[in-house]
């Protein structure tokens, strides 16, 4: 089947065939697709669309492309969970814990940052000695030892996706919502888990930044998921405003321990809660929602939760001291706050320019492979909805010597607005796809 035909029938709006899909990956992993070819194709289905089995066939085959994590042997309750990412999403660093205190096993390959999104493994690696780089086998045997465990994507998983990812990047190609959901899934169906908890973002500081958008992407990956055989839900959160006050890496590792200690901000809370619930539902550890929350708070309120989240980081090569001192976190010295002009209501606080004012301080990177500074951020002290008066810290960043300073603090001006009447109350949970 020749690479040109398959263009031109996408190019005309027409389903491609499973053979068509399978020789396009297949062309694009070993190289005999050549970029142009491959772009192309790629333009055709961003403008053209695709339809849910045509989107199921790209997915499996990019999961074909590289190696599948066998699971098989850790038992019936592996669970898996994946953001698509947002400003102050730590999330998955409480939320594993949480699921393996209570019967769970949740093996995380995890991102890093890019852009205005914070990635997992940044913040991680804020913990002094923590490696992320575990081949499958030491994954997999802390898995077993822990219950949880979170790594880099390894090399061998999806590799399809690697390539076509960096083509869509420089081709335009990144917002198509069939190569979004096939992306995003062929690297969770090659982690090998029976059942995955997805949480799609939506708002100002999200890739999907309405409602209906984000409902589209749940319901596409909720699909492959299940008719991959594996149980998948969605559960679509709110990122209009940065979630939990820490935005950064070591401040929000800081802000996870806090959580973990059964203290920590009320969004974050609430967040991995409703996900440990489901979850563990899932996964078939508890019955319903309402035993599965509660098991979820006892992991915390145990310290069972905190000592899974100890032992991980031991094994991982890192200092489980910090779980008891954050003091040993390296926390960038300068600090400078931006404070309320006027009395009145925190009515926004727009999270996209947040993390992008994080970004400049240097917490995040604009292309792949830039350093970060872990030690600097941003830590939220009033929060939308807030009655504050002139002068009131509204935010407080965290700097060294000055790097990006100046425009991070013109960034968080811009993103907060003070009204005279305190802003509708915007849920962090805004709707569920099964």
């Amino acid at each position: 089947m020749r690479a040109v035909d398959i263009i031109i029938r996408k190019r005309d709006g027409l389903a491609l065939t499973r053979e068509a899909i399978d020789t396009f990956v297949d062309g694009v992993t070993h190289g005999t697709w050549p970029d142009y070819q491959a772009s192309a194709l790629l333009m055709a289905v961003c403008l053209k669309g695709m339809e849910p089995e045509e989107t199921l066939w790209l997915t499996e085959a990019m999961v074909r492309s590289g190696e599948r994590v066998d699971l098989s042997d850790l038992g019936a309750f592996t669970v898996g969970k994946h953001s698509t990412g947002g400003v102050g999403d730590k999330v998955s660093i409480v939320l594993a814990p949480v699921v393996a205190a209570c019967g769970g096993v949740v093996p995380k390959m995890s991102g890093r940052g890019l852009g205005h999104t914070g990635g997992t493994l940044d913040k991680l690696e804020s913990i002094p000695g923590f490696r992320v780089g575990l081949s499958i086998p030491e994954f997999k045997a802390v898995l077993r030892d822990v219950g949880a465990c979170m790594i880099g994507q390894t090399a061998t998983l999806a590799p399809a996706d690697k390539k076509l990812y960096a083509l869509r990047d420089v081709t335009g190609t990144v917002e198509s919502l069939p190569l979004i959901a096939a992306s995003i899934m062929s690297k969770k169906l090659a982690e090998g888990c029976r059942a995955l908890v997805l949480d799609v973002k939506c708002g100002s500081g999200a890739f999907m930044k309405d409602v209906a958008h984000a409902r589209a992407l749940a319901e596409a990956m909720v699909s492959i998921g299940t008719r991959a055989g594996v149980r998948t839900e969605a559960v679509i959160t709110d990122m209009e405003a940065p979630l939990g006050e820490a935005v950064g890496n070591a401040v929000e590792i800081l802000e996870c321990l806090d959580v973990l200690h059964g203290r920590g901000p009320a969004d974050v809370r609430l967040v991995t809660r409703r996900l440990a619930s489901r979850m563990l539902v899932l996964a078939g550890l508890q019955p319903d929602d309402e035993t599965a929350a509660a098991a979820a708070d006892q992991a915390i309120a145990s310290g069972a939760a905190l000592e899974r989240f100890r032992r991980m980081v031991e094994r991982q090569g890192g200092d489980p001291r910090v779980c008891d001192d954050p003091r040993l976190l390296p926390l960038a010295p300068g600090t400078v706050q931006v404070t309320a002009e006027r009395a009145g209501f925190v009515t926004a606080m727009r999270a996209l320019a947040i993390g992008q004012a994080s970004c400049l301080l240097g917490a995040g990177r604009d292309a792949v492979g830039d350093p970060v500074d872990h030690g600097v951020g941003i830590l939220v002290r009033a929060k939308p909805g807030a009655q504050v008066a002139a002068g009131d810290t509204l935010l407080e960043l965290r700097h060294r010597d000055g790097r990006g300073l100046e425009a991070a603090l013109a960034l968080c001006r811009e993103a907060i607005a003070i009204g005279d009447e305190a802003p509708a109350h915007r849920a962090k949970i805004l709707e569920e796809v099964r």
